[in-house]
């Protein structure tokens, strides 16, 4: 079990959760984070492909563009969309980077009862999402789209990728709960109920937040719907050095945490 009094190292922040979940599904709001860096390219497709899975759900619905000052044209392209879609809103961080960081502060500026992530890039089918939802709305604490469950797929990575990804996934199974281990703690497409993450100091740095929602949120059930990972045809990867070694530090942060040795 991890250790209540646990405490993130410098640099993490207090998340402010505090809308109580609403009784009935008919009650139910999603905010559907979306943080970008120069992905200009990818939004006017991406948001319409959103929209059009959302909209047959009957679910009251947000999406939140959590954009790191990308000066690309996103602002305009969003500001664009909002204005005939007051549902799509953009945030803009200033001299803030990171990928956790941002899905955190999308987090915390709604009021939704169920909050989702996923990447602007298109590698992330949208289509997936009503299938998140029904999970959620069955009464799911968590719903991960996941690429390591049965008939999903990593795509046309090759075999190293494939091999560094594997070891990455295997390295949290001691510190993940046992009955609620995930086969893909790594993706970053998932919707986690607002009640089971309200009040937790996750760590901002890094682009593994679901790890660490899996290792400390309050979480009852989670579910695995199986996705193929897509291409990505616009915009540059953000796969560098320093992701690993933020997941690195986040991963020996909460083995500490595990084993006892830090509060």
């Amino acid at each position: 079990m991890i250790d209540p009094s646990y405490r993130p190292a410098e640099g993490a922040a207090t998340v402010s959760l505090t809308l109580e979940v609403p009784e009935s599904p008919a009650e139910e709001k999603l905010a559907l984070t979306i943080p970008t860096l120069r992905e200009a390219e990818n939004i006017p497709i991406l948001l319409g492909r959103v929209r059009a899975a959302l909209d047959p759900t009957g679910i009251k619905y947000e999406i939140l563009i959590v954009d790191d000052d990308s000066r690309d044209g996103t602002e305009e392209i969003v500001s664009a969309i909002s204005l005939e879609d007051p549902r799509v809103r953009l945030l803009v961080r200033k001299g803030q980077k990171g990928l956790s960081g941002a899905i955190l502060y999308g987090w915390e500026n709604t009021d939704a009862s169920i909050l989702g992530v996923m990447d602007a890039d298109l590698q992330h089918p949208p289509e997936l999402l009503p299938a998140l939802v029904s999970s959620i709305l069955a009464g799911r604490d968590l719903a991960i789209g996941s690429r390591y469950t049965e008939g999903g797929d990593l795509g046309e990575w090759n075999w190293f990728r494939k091999l560094l990804s594997t070891a990455a996934v295997w390295a949290t199974w001691p510190i993940q709960k046992a009955g609620l281990r995930a086969h893909d703690p790594m993706t970053g497409f998932f919707l986690v109920r607002r009640s089971s993450v309200e009040g937790i100091a996750f760590q901002r740095t890094g682009f593994k937040l679901l790890l660490e929602v899996l290792v400390r949120a309050r979480l009852r059930s989670v579910e695995e719907i199986p996705f193929a990972f897509g291409l990505r045809d616009r915009g540059a990867s953000k796969a560098n050095f320093k992701v690993g070694w933020d997941y690195a530090k986040l991963l020996a942060s909460l083995y500490a945490c595990r084993l006892g040795l830090r509060r």
